[in-house]
């Protein structure tokens, strides 16, 4: 006999898979197909030693059971349809599970109907299997148990699976033993597998090879053929099988197998969406009926058309929407914040659900940015052209949240709530009086007529120039509300100027009696009210129930991705927006073959010229390479507007800050600070402005306050220097925004304006949100609308967990106040110009 080599293939062949997950971390995309190639190449020579290593013959109760009479379950090749056996046959099926599956498997004995022979269940989830059969022999009766697990993507799967048996019969025992199997898809129309069995005590083995092959590209038509080996078979003495598997719709299937001794199955599979039952005939050689099997499958949901025929219009969405909406949050114990681009999808893939018939919003406690709100109101908006009935809840709300609410069908206040319309109001804290109170001096380095983000220090009040633009931009914001509250509520201008006038608070029969809302009523009874909206009785049903979010992939291979990157705080190097990794990020997506377009989402004020240069110029290198859209949120100014100009396309709401070209500094220092607080500083020096900046340095807050202020000389360098960066920016813009550098200067200056301001003046091209981004960005890579996309985002965490939130005494805000930020970039800035916006004075959540 020859040597055991079992364990060292073992070995080999889960390093194999632990080297694909962490090739694929490494190296991304970029190096996907090399890592496919050799991926293949390793296991083809593993399931190659596999055919010419086994000795024993194969018997009941055999060391490794055979393939065709261990998957007499299936309909076809396990890699081909309806994943397989969970991963009991090839474990590399369960990587492309995406909700937790279970089927029942069973035989009759013979041709006789209603009786009960061999069994099997299936139980699977994302990346993990198991998988129980039983079988008869006569009096020998054998159980064999498979635990496996699959890693991959859409188009590459590995897996690995461990086995073991128990019978009524010691001797029959199989003998434990490990598999391997793989899984490539490289394209629609082509699947292939591959999947080896080794004995852990002894030298059997098995290989299988499949094919699948879709001509139309779709499931419609699945052409499949396998092969077996085990022994030292000759190729062609190999067993082997083909057939086909028609989708007449949707959800019906019809197969058939032929295999090589001339016996052939006939098989009949209903899916009714979470449920299915099938049905095969098996014929022996002589092609008389010999058994049938039946199975029951519950699980993840999967194509059929009966959901859209028996549940058309028979549920409606529930969404919750309390908490802070907002773009990441914590893998673990993060539950404060809600996604915004979870909002916006799960109302599209509701408005494309022919089950759903009405969508119930609760904003209860929801907290939301002005241009955030407009964005999940646009989308609700779309889904009511789409023929869904939109009823939201509120109780306590401002004009924001009620500016929401209007685009409702019928909006519900609770008997308790509270409606506070009084209108916007924006400004700013100064603190020029508090520096000198501590002692302290500032200059403010201001070259531009609107760039104004330096006077909550230099100043006490607004400038001139500062509160032009703010007011333009609070006129916009308003009548933005005003126009689609009033549009969407049938009222005119006139009349709701007078209720934010004249009222602007409102108890629920006052809120009723004015037009306002359309009901008093609880939450609880949301269900009710849609019912008699609608006339049905109509069931609810959670966000990750739409088919949306629970169909796995139609089609093989990879589904094209479109990433959607998030640029968000203030432009910083090694915060907020993280500049040299966003860099990284934007020099890998260039290279990314899955990656087909870039949406970036940008919601900062700006902050350091180098941090958003860098950015933006790795947004170019990649925009040469494939469309990038860009999409503001509630704010992209000054910096942010920077790192935007290179996109294809610019897109912001009518909200949105933008512009804000213009950069901007100043300079803190000590007058009697160090004396009132007893600390003194001293130092020696070389060149003759070495000094500038050096002086006390506060302990805890990590902040140094120069000694003194800039003389006349420097001053005057930090001005030449300040209108040569301006200079840069301005030509950046014109060349990014294809605009003259007069024109830049023209609505440049540090002036910001809103979305709709920033259309009229070529800062931008289109009114939209992420949503409308992510369509065009598809659009200009040439996907067609009812192709399959990812989307895939980055980053999609802030990290693991928020540790304050588990260590509640170590808890504190002193780094997220805007202000105290601001300050201190200032101080590193150490005299560097900024192109930033003030802190904390644009729209926030309510």
């Amino acid at each position: 006999m020859k040597p055991d080599n079992s364990n060292i293939n073992i070995i080999l062949n889960v390093k194999i898979c632990w080297l694909f997950v962490e090739l694929m971390k490494i190296y991304g995309v970029a190096m996907r197909k090399e890592i496919i190639f050799f991926i293949m190449l390793l296991h083809v020579a593993l399931i190659v030693s596999a055919y010419s290593q086994s000795e024993s013959d194969t018997l009941l109760g055999q060391a490794i059971p055979d393939y065709y009479t261990h998957s007499g379950f299936l309909m076809a090749s396990p890699g081909v349809y309806n994943e397989g056996l969970l991963g009991f046959t090839n474990p590399a099926n369960s990587s492309f599970l995406n909700a937790f599956d279970s089927r029942f498997h069973w035989t009759t004995e013979g041709t006789k109907a209603g009786t009960f022979d061999d069994w099997g269940l299936f139980l699977g989830a994302p990346n993990i299997g198991f998988g129980v059969l039983h079988n008869n022999y006569g009096d020998l009766k054998i159980t064999d148990y498979r635990l496996s697990l699959g890693f991959g993507g859409d188009m590459y799967a590995s897996g690995i699976g461990y086995s073991w048996s128990t019978s009524n019969n010691d001797n029959a025992n199989r003998e434990k033993s490990w598999s391997s199997g793989m899984i490539f898809r490289p394209m629609k129309c082509l699947s292939l597998g591959l999947t080896g069995q080794w004995s852990i005590e002894s030298g059997e083995r098995q290989g299988i090879a499949e094919i699948g092959i879709r001509p139309l590209g779709n499931p419609r038509i699945t052409l499949f053929g396998d092969m077996a080996m085990q022994k030292k078979t000759k190729f062609s003495d190999a067993l082997w099988s083909a057939g086909a598997v028609f989708e007449i719709v949707p959800g019906i299937n019809l197969s058939g197998r032929y295999f090589e001794n001339e016996s052939f199955t006939t098989g009949l599979t209903i899916d009714f969406g979470k449920n299915a039952i099938s049905s095969q005939l098996h014929f022996d050689n002589d092609q008389k009926h010999s058994y049938t099997s039946y199975s029951i499958r519950g699980g993840g949901y999967r194509r059929s058309v009966f959901p859209e025929l028996v549940d058309k219009n028979r549920r409606y969405l529930k969404m919750n929407m309390k908490g802070r909406i907002g773009y990441l949050n914590y893998r673990f114990f993060d539950r404060g914040k809600i996604r915004l681009i979870e909002i916006l999808q799960n109302i599209k893939a509701a408005a494309d659900d022919p089950r759903i018939a009405a969508i119930a919003l609760n904003l209860s406690s929801m907290r939301v940015a002005p241009e955030h709100g407009w964005e999940i109101r646009e989308a609700l908006r779309e889904a009511k052209f789409k023929g869904k009935t939109v009823v939201i809840f509120i109780d306590r709300i401002s004009l924001t949240g009620y500016h929401l609410a209007s685009v409702a069908d019928k909006i519900v206040l609770d008997p308790q709530g509270l409606i506070e319309i009084t209108g916007y109001t924006l400004g700013k804290t100064y603190l020029k009086g508090t520096l000198a109170k501590l002692g302290l001096g500032f200059d403010e380095w201001r070259f531009f007529k609107y760039k104004s983000a330096a006077e909550i220090l230099s100043r006490d009040s607004m400038s001139d120039a500062d509160r032009e633009q703010y007011q333009d931009y609070t006129d916009d914001l308003y009548e933005t509300a005003r126009d689609d509250i009033v549009q969407s509520r049938s009222m005119t201008t006139d009349m709701f100027d007078l209720l934010v006038d004249e009222k602007a608070i409102f108890l629920p029969r006052t809120a009723l009696e004015s037009d306002l809302v359309d009901t008093l009523a609880r939450w609880s009874d949301i269900g009710k009210i849609i019912n008699e909206m609608t006339s049905k009785k109509l069931r609810s049903i959670r966000s990750d129930e739409l088919l949306a979010n629970a169909l796995p992939p139609e089609n093989w291979g990879a589904v094209p991705e479109v990433a959607v990157v998030y640029g968000l705080g203030e432009c910083a190097m090694d915060s907020g927006i993280r500049a040299r990794w966003l860099e990284r990020v934007f020099l890998g997506l260039a290279d990314a073959g899955s990656i087909k377009a870039v949406v970036f989402r940008v919601d900062s004020p700006g902050g350091d010229a180098l941090a958003s240069d860098l950015v933006a110029e790795a947004l170019k290198k990649c925009a040469a390479k494939k469309p990038v859209i860009i999409s503001q949120g509630q704010v992209a100014g000054s910096g942010g507007y920077w790192i935007s100009m290179y996109g294809d396309k610019i897109l912001a709401g009518p909200t949105t800050i933008t512009g804000s070209i213009g950069v901007i500094g100043g300079w803190i220092y000590d007058i009697e600070f160090s004396e009132k607080l007893g600390m003194t500083s001293d130092h020696v020096k070389r060149g003759k402005h070495a000094d500038l900046g050096f002086g006390v340095r506060i302990p805890i807050l990590n902040i140094r306050v120069p000694a003194r202020n800039l003389d006349d000389e420097e001053r005057a360098m930090i001005e030449v220097f300040f209108k040569e960066m301006y200079g840069e920016f301005v030509g950046k813009v014109a060349e990014g925004r294809n605009l003259t550098e007069e024109r830049v200067r023209e609505i440049g200056e540090g002036h910001f304006y809103s979305g709709l301001d920033g259309k009229d003046n070529g800062l931008i091209d289109e009114i939209g949100g992420l949503q409308m981004a992510i369509e065009i960005a598809r659009k200009q890579a040439g996907i067609e609308s009812d192709q399959e996309i990812t989307i895939r985002e980055i980053p999609r965490y802030k990290g693991m967990f928020k540790s304050p939130d588990l260590m509640p005494f170590a808890k504190t805000e002193v780094d997220d106040e805007p202000v105290y930020r601001y300050i201190k970039m200032l101080n590193e800035a150490r005299g560097g110009a900024l192109p930033m916006l003030p802190p904390g004075t644009y729209p926030s959540a309510d």
